[in-house]
């Protein structure tokens, strides 16, 4: 299965533990090209319908739908929990998700 960075996928989150994000949703994929060829896992961060005032989310609109990207929600999935890519994020989102990316882990 070929699966690029920045693509969204619908993704079967469960089971889950505790208050991780749950159900069947849209993932945004934020692994590199080279991890996702190599591995049987792919790292994703969670969308949600939700608008939060959380300071890790990002605002972005997808197939006309509004929403956010949760980086407070990223874990790394097999492969064999992806159903079906529904298409690619926009640049603007990307560059907004991998500068929350550096400010995340930031080591300061």
């Amino acid at each position: 299965m070929v699966v690029k960075r920045f693509e969204v996928w619908l993704i079967n989150l469960d089971p889950v533990i505790g208050h991780e994000i749950s159900k069947t949703r849209p993932c945004l994929v934020i692994s590199p090209d080279e991890v996702n060829g190599l591995l049987g896992t792919v790292t994703v961060a969670a969308m949600t319908s939700a608008n939060k005032p959380y300071p890790h989310r990002i605002n972005c609109t997808f197939k006309n739908k509004s929403g956010q990207i949760a980086l407070d929600h990223i874990r790394s999935v097999s492969k064999l929990r992806l159903i079906k890519r529904l298409g690619i994020m926009d640049e603007k989102t990307c560059r907004q998700v991998c500068d929350l990316l550096t400010e995340f882990f930031s080591f300061e």
